[in-house]
């Protein structure tokens, strides 16, 4: 199921947008935002991945297992 969301750009943006689907890049406007989302995502993730192993590196939000019951 596909929702619309109407967004508002400068101009100089939307004719960014426009030029790169009529480059052939992106098969339509549409088609552009969600590879931007899915960039956008990406970046999140990995941000998210490089706090967590900082996190594990420091010995942040660690518990101490007293049992296998712990686990669970």
């Amino acid at each position: 199921m596909r929702t619309i969301i109407n967004i508002s750009l400068p101009q100089a943006m939307a004719d960014d947008v426009k030029r790169e689907v009529k480059e052939g890049k992106f098969a339509s406007t549409s088609e552009f935002f969600r590879h931007m989302l899915r960039l956008w995502n990406t970046e999140k993730l990995y941000k998210d991945l490089q706090k967590s192993e900082k996190d594990f590196e420091t010995g942040r939000n660690w518990k101490k297992l007293n049992s296998i019951e712990d686990l669970m």
